[in-house]
């Protein structure tokens, strides 16, 4: 379960920095007089289009105490506003035959619809005006908070992964607030106040600090006309200023989390590494992170495969990921679930191994190459919908990186040479910048 949480976050992280020219696509990009910017991708393939609003603001931004609160707003923002009362918004998109729905990270939340391309301007008018115009009242404040915890029971107190993994990212940042979950900690979410969400609120929603996506049968000089109808008229509530968060110390030790729950059936182990995130990476070290990844644990070729499966069979699965998609901070990742009766200590030495091994010897050309064909090929298919290259965009736009960056991805992943992945693999794989979990079931002992 958690191997299979890792995975699909992986592929989500993926899609989020892949090559968008490897669909051949027109990307344009402006701001508004008030300062939103705007990027249209056009995709002409069907008669629809996903709009999307991305606020460079999450959990990471809340301040100490309030945690859940980026989240707890996303869902106040469905509430209404005076123009559109509480399910107005909603009941309009679906008689129009669209979807929406919304999303918190570490580092931003974002807004989207998926609709019809003649709808486009229907959405543009629905979101302008919650972006300033929300109303909040005790009635539909108080109800939304027991969904929320239920939320938090559901997808993290129900799930011992969830769970494991909620501590091994309070464990990895020991002053940084990645180290708090994107939800929050029950015993905050259930302090939180409408007062507090309409603070929060005030203090990021506004025109200067938001990014409109819009992907599908588009062409600029409409969204252009529409964005600044719509969004251009909306006059700022503050000037935004550079996020500021605690920095996380220079890391001196290994941590490890190790936890027992009856409702695992198998033994599951991940290590986490600090690493750098694609805007704040020294040259092509994000690249080679990315590429890295897939020759340590991407696939039967990989080198933990061979050794932990194929050669020593000692783990049922394993795989390993990159995720550098944060303003501040990404991890770089293996993980194994060991067969029955195997000695996981033994098995996560194997790991230390081949993670020791990369490390002294760097990687062969072979294997970069095939590496790198396989992560290029992948991209094409990855991208292959309008909400892939919309969440893309967003996602770069919101922790530090440019369109430029994002159309240069394949071009830098093509520059790669081995002593990149070997330089990227010297600086992250280092114990010291790491976590190690380990799930168990509740009746096995330790071995």
């Amino acid at each position: 379960m958690l191997a299979t949480r890792i995975v699909v976050a992986a592929l989500l992280l993926l899609a989020f920095f892949l090559p968008a020219r490897a669909l051949d696509i027109d990307v344009t990009n402006f701001k508004l007089e008030n300062g939103m910017e705007v990027v249209v991708i056009p995709d002409r393939r069907a008669p629809v289009v996903t709009h999307m609003v991305w606020y460079r603001v999450g959990s990471a931004d809340e301040v100490s105490g309030k945690s859940g609160l980026a989240h707890f707003l996303e869902h106040l923002l469905f509430k209404g506003t005076k123009k559109h009362p509480p399910g107005e918004f909603n009941r309009i998109i679906d008689v129009n035959g669209g979807e929406d729905n919304a999303f918190t990270s570490r580092d931003y939340t974002a807004y989207f619809q998926r609709i019809a391309s003649d709808r486009l301007e229907l959405v543009m008018e629905l979101e302008a005006d919650r972006m300033q115009n929300l109303v909040l009242t005790d009635e539909n404040v108080i109800p939304e908070l027991d969904v929320v915890r239920e939320e938090r029971r559901e997808r993290t107190e129900n799930d011992p992964s969830s769970l494991l993994q909620e501590q091994v990212e309070a464990a990895m940042y020991t002053a940084h607030p990645y180290g708090r979950p994107v939800i929050g900690w029950m015993s905050e979410v259930a302090q939180l106040t409408k007062e507090d969400a309409l603070a929060f609120y005030r203090a990021h929603y506004t025109p200067a600090n938001a990014i409109l996506i819009v992907a599908g049968d588009v062409d600029a000089d409409q969204v252009k006309r529409l964005a600044g109808k719509h969004y251009g008229a909306l006059k700022n509530s503050f000037e935004p200023m550079p996020r500021k968060r605690t920095p996380e110390p220079a890391p001196i030790a290994a941590r490890r989390v190790e936890m027992k729950d009856p409702r695992v059936s198998s033994v599951s182990i991940q290590r986490s590494y600090l690493a750098p995130t694609s805007s704040t990476a020294e040259g092509l070290e994000a690249e080679a992170l990315d590429v890295l990844a897939q020759i340590v644990g991407g696939g039967s070729q990989s080198r933990l495969y061979k050794r932990l499966v194929v050669e020593n069979s000692l783990a049922a699965y394993t795989g390993a990921w990159y995720g550098g998609d944060g303003l501040d901070y990404g991890t770089f990742g293996v993980y194994a679930a060991p067969v029955p009766g195997a000695d996981v200590a033994k098995v996560e030495a194997e790991i230390d191994t081949v993670l020791a091994e990369v490390v002294a010897k760097g990687v062969t050309q072979d294997e970069l190459d095939r590496a790198r064909t396989k992560l290029l090929a992948d991209s094409v298919y990855a991208l292959d919908s309008q909400s892939s290259l919309a969440r893309m965009f967003g996602a770069a736009l919101t922790t530090g990186s440019t369109v430029a960056d994002v159309l240069g991805w394949e071009r830098d992943v093509e520059a790669l040479k081995p002593e990149d992945l070997a330089a990227a693999a010297r600086k992250v794989i280092d114990s010291r910048r790491s976590v190690t979990g380990i799930l168990r079931p509740e009746t096995q002992t330790s071995n």
